[in-house]
């Protein structure tokens, strides 16, 4: 299910729950994956209650505690703030809704078990993968990697 909170020009409901189907197919993803498309404060108010970082990010995964059997049941929930994710893509020139887009092909991957912090690249080359599959622009984990010394687009964005 994909709520929008907030609306982005050029992106409905019903083109993003298309989108989460062909990401989460693509990524080998079970289950189904809601997506929420929030403010930064609805944002900041989920990283702080339950990561307890009293920030805003662009994207928050949460996991089911129940993995899905056999493809059916609820992989996880997705948090996007359309706020950092319309400014990224105004600073990266990309649009908003090709934007959104990144953000929730990062979660899915989140949902899939993945984790950038901790698995040594693994997540960075299927998020590059996917990503070229579903022809959308650089994705999260390229932007944070910029040799040291020099500032990404991203690095003042948040990134989950």
């Amino acid at each position: 299910m994909v709520t929008l909170q907030k609306r982005i020009a050029g992106l409905s409901e019903a083109s993003l729950e298309r989108f989460v189907l062909r990401a989460r197919q693509a990524a080998g993803l079970k289950g189904t994956v809601n997506v929420l498309v929030t403010g930064s404060s609805a944002v900041q108010t989920l990283n702080r209650r339950f990561l307890g970082k009293n920030k805003a990010t662009d994207v928050l995964s949460f996991p089911s505690p129940f993995p899905p059997a056999r493809g059916a049941g609820l992989a996880g929930d997705i948090a996007i703030s359309a706020d950092i994710a319309m400014l990224n893509a105004r600073e990266l020139g990309h649009s908003a809704v090709q934007e959104i887009k990144i953000l929730t092909l990062h979660g899915i991957l989140h949902l899939a078990g993945f984790d950038h912090e901790r698995d040594n690249g693994a997540m960075a080359k299927q998020e590059l993968k996917l990503r070229r599959g579903l022809k959308l622009p650089v994705g999260l984990i390229e932007r944070a990697a910029v040799p040291s010394g020099q500032s990404s687009p991203s690095e003042p964005r948040r990134s989950g």
